[in-house]
């Protein structure tokens, strides 16, 4: 199994997650958490990515779970992340 996905390949897993568990195109933003991984790896540490996401996932959903709620939270983790200094 190759650790490099094709962005077909992330388009076909993306696809069986909404089908999985019955979401919208919308409700799985790929570039805004692809982004999100990249700033905090970049602004904070790698392993802080993931688990950044996550929160972002939990912030948004407690918040309602809109996209404008996924929004905002990634929103406001990159500008943590910006501003982060170790």
């Amino acid at each position: 199994m190759s650790e490099h996905l094709p962005p077909e390949a992330l388009d076909r897993w993306a696809d069986a997650l909404r089908e999985r568990f019955g979401l919208a195109a919308e409700d799985v933003p790929i570039s805004l958490i692809l982004d999100l991984a990249r700033d905090v790896a970049n602004g904070v540490a790698r392993p802080a990515a993931p688990f950044s996401a996550f929160v972002a996932g939990l912030v948004a959903g407690r918040a309602g779970g809109s996209p404008e709620d996924v929004r905002a939270a990634v929103d406001a983790i990159v500008t943590l992340a910006g501003e982060w200094e170790a």
